[in-house]
């Protein structure tokens, strides 16, 4: 079994650390945005941590099995090198199960939780179903192209997203190596309900949600809600399932808005 490092990490800013935690298949420059913008100016900084999960952007895979538990350890073992005991950690839907694990299996770690266009219920048998089917395509041909066809079409983005947009995120796609792809998935499938998990967590916490996200609807951010003893819900019109990148404005007022919850 391997025992990777802690994940390659873009990071900007001083002060409360807050862990942005990416989307499938994409990597931690989908945060570029956030990196640049969130630090703001003394008095309401904090310090931007994006890092690669397993097998993106610059991230070793390993030869682990497939679980997001190991993800949930690989971002203790990132607070651990950048030497913070507990930081806001967050995440866009896959970055949202992996933020879920670390709820779970290092809570004590938390100062504050993001949950954007994920959601807390297991999958069900035909998207478990669905996940490994593309894992084994993925496998078959080791290319990624059946994700850049399917995953614009299926609900990525919103149907007004700028054209421009959808060609960075295509672009962003391609660069997923397959066997992280085929990995993630598997992953994904097996991940269990985290709804009494989020009843559990004890600090300030915000849940965001495209309006036109399909993929992971309204209904399941307000569950994440009403299961958190303490989330403010945040839904933003007119975008999909990448809300950070289609509405990077307002999804980073929400994300202020918890760091000043969180700062008391």
């Amino acid at each position: 079994m391997t025992n990777p490092s802690a994940p390659a990490v873009r990071q900007h800013g001083t002060g409360i650390p807050l862990v942005l935690l990416h989307a499938f298949p994409l990597s931690a420059r989908m945060w570029a945005a956030q990196l640049e913008r969130l630090p703001g100016a003394a008095g309401e900084s904090c310090r931007v941590l994006a890092p690669d999960l397993r097998g993106f952007g610059a991230a070793p895979l390993g030869d682990d099995e497939p679980s997001l538990d190991l993800v949930a350890d690989d971002v203790a073992r990132l607070l651990d090198s950048a030497g913070l005991q507990r930081a806001v950690v967050g995440g866009l839907s896959m970055g949202g199960y992996a933020a879920m694990a670390f709820a779970r299996r290092h809570g004590d770690r938390l100062a504050g939780l993001l949950l954007a266009d994920t959601k807390a219920t297991a999958d069900t048998d035909p998207a478990r179903a669905n996940r490994e089917r593309i894992a084994r395509a993925v496998e078959a041909r080791m290319s990624v192209q059946i994700l850049a066809d399917e995953r614009i079409e299926d609900g990525l983005l919103g149907p007004a997203t700028d054209p421009e947009l959808a060609d960075r995120v295509r672009a962003m796609i391609a660069e997923a190596p397959p066997r992280a792809v085929a990995w993630a998935q598997r992953a994904m499938a097996a991940r269990g309900d985290s709804l009494e998990v989020l009843a559990g967590v004890r600090v300030p916490a915000a849940v965001i949600v495209g309006e036109a996200d399909t993929l992971t609807p309204f209904a399941e951010a307000r569950m994440m809600a009403d299961a958190l003893p303490d989330a403010e819900l945040t839904v933003i019109p007119a975008v999909g399932h990448l809300s950070s990148l289609e509405a990077p404005e307002t999804f980073d007022a929400a994300v202020r808005d918890l760091l000043k919850r969180v700062r008391g």
